[in-house]
């Protein structure tokens, strides 16, 4: 879970300036983000996405980047960030469930690559033995 103590406004500030250039979808899909209109973040006249914002500012913060999962103790603490740094941040209108839990993944385990088996030789020659393991050149 991050703790978004170290984002500053600066930080803030610049990810609503990354979110002008790129748009707000291209945005979301840079980093990973799902849309989530309820919490929306007002600067300037302009609306952005609460959460991947202060997820992206927290990347200029501390080099990495929030993602939803670290958001899963609820948006409150987030909002109470940003309106500390002097941003209005809007609540959804209805009280919002709690998220479900994202059943977990069991790894997959990944099948190593053979390996190549190495050729018997043969000791008088130095040629490589058949399948046998008897030279045809030395018997």
């Amino acid at each position: 879970m991050a703790t978004f103590s170290s984002v500053s406004s600066q930080h803030v500030l610049q990810a609503l300036a990354e979110y002008d250039e790129r748009g707000g979808a291209q945005f979301l899909d840079v980093y990973g983000f799902e849309p989530a209109p309820a919490w929306t973040l007002r600067h300037d006249g302009r609306s952005y996405d609460a959460r991947a914002v202060l997820g992206v500012a927290h990347r200029f913060a501390t080099g990495r980047l929030a993602t939803s999962d670290d958001f899963s103790g609820g948006m409150q603490d987030a909002v109470a960030i940003l309106r500390r740094r002097g941003f209005e941040v809007s609540e959804p209108a209805s009280p919002v469930r709690a998220p479900r839990p994202r059943p977990t993944r069991t790894p997959v385990p990944r099948a190593t690559p053979a390996r190549e088996a190495v050729a018997a030789i043969c000791p008088t020659c130095s040629m490589t033995l058949p399948a046998t393991g008897i030279c045809d050149d030395c018997g």
